[in-house]
């Protein structure tokens, strides 16, 4: 768990589950607050965290010696908004890397073994008076060694789809409000869709397998909340969504109202179509929900699923609380 003391020096725990409950097993203070961490560039083994502070700073820590990091650079100006990792995994492929996004409007992607700096770089144009700030970083399509792209979301509502191959932005649109969260469904596959959530109350749905070349992906939009967001007068943010690992159509979205929802992604039939001048374009799907439930009075600002335990998930909520809970009867869903 990562957080901030009222002095604005970083909070970094490491919790055990014990029974019906968790027990403190490590905890380390950092010179400045944590934002956003990932282990999705280190392997089961070495579990190792890389996480990103408010002074700009990205550093990898071994789980058993906390108080020292085993890496570090400076990898924006101010605040690191987001972190995430691909490579890692068992079944990963390519080198282990981290992308961050920051306040500065940078997206970098690091790579241990290249301390000095980052391997790639999207930074805001020359020029530019007033910098986006980027909120949030996603790999994917990292289906084999010389495949990965990234997304990235920023707070005027562009989303940037970036090819790590050609290192150039492959496509870009605007969805209207700050993006607060991106996600592919696998990093480790082709692309298949991904997942865009945003202030007020919207989730938009991209079919990632065809790329029209003017029309780009196809695109479902989904209204979150109901009579709560409407109530709202449209503000209910959507902090961000998890896929589960185990089923790549079933979503958990982390609204601004302390309410988990679950998602089920239906396919179109025919995923694909072509134009008046027979150009191939992409049919998006739709997103119904399965079950929602209010966990916490504030906003889920965090949620991880368990690669393992299907259904057991962890999540940070804005009363400053950290909850763990499992969602049961998932193998009946899209039966």
């Amino acid at each position: 768990m990562l957080g901030s003391h009222p002095k604005m020096t970083g909070a970094l725990h490491v919790y055990q589950m014990k029974g019906n409950g968790v027990e403190l097993v490590a905890k380390a203070e950092r010179p400045s607050a944590l934002k956003s961490g990932t282990f999705g560039a280190s392997g089961l083994l070495e579990r190792q965290l890389a996480a990103g502070d408010f002074a700009g700073k990205l550093a990898v820590y071994d789980l058993e010696r906390l108080n020292t990091p085993v890496w570090q650079a400076q990898a924006h100006a101010s605040l690191v908004n987001q972190v995430d990792g691909a490579g890692g995994a068992a079944r990963g492929f390519g080198a282990p890397e981290m992308a961050t996004c920051g306040r500065d409007g940078a997206v970098r992607v690091w790579d241990q073994r290249q301390p000095d700096a980052p391997v790639a770089a999207f930074e805001p144009a020359d020029g530019t008076d007033q910098s986006r700030d980027a909120w949030c970083v996603a790999f994917g399509d990292s289906h084999d060694d010389t495949h990965r792209s990234l997304l990235a979301g920023y707070d005027n509502g562009d989303v940037k789809l970036f090819c790590l191959r050609t290192n150039k932005v492959r496509w870009e649109t605007n969805v209207r409000n700050g993006v607060c969260g991106v996600e592919f469904d696998r990093r480790d596959i082709k692309m298949n869709k991904f997942l865009v959530s945003c202030l007020e109350a919207k989730v938009h749905a991209f079919d990632a397998r065809t790329q029209h070349p003017t029309r780009g992906f196809a695109q479902h939009t989904l209204p979150v909340g109901g009579d709560t967001a409407r109530d709202q007068g449209g503000g209910l943010t959507v902090w961000g969504s998890r896929t589960l690992p185990q089923n790549r159509d079933v979503t958990a979205v982390l609204g601004g109202d302390g309410t988990l929802r679950l998602y089920r992604y239906r396919y179109p039939a025919p995923r694909r179509v072509e134009d008046a001048d027979g150009v191939p374009m992409g049919v998006a799907g739709k997103l119904d929900l399965v079950a929602e439930r209010n966990l916490s009075p504030q906003p889920i600002g965090s949620f991880d699923w368990s690669p393992d335990k299907e259904g057991l998930c962890v999540m940070s909520c804005y009363d400053q609380t950290a909850r763990v809970a499992i969602v049961t009867k998932l193998q009946t869903v899209g039966a």
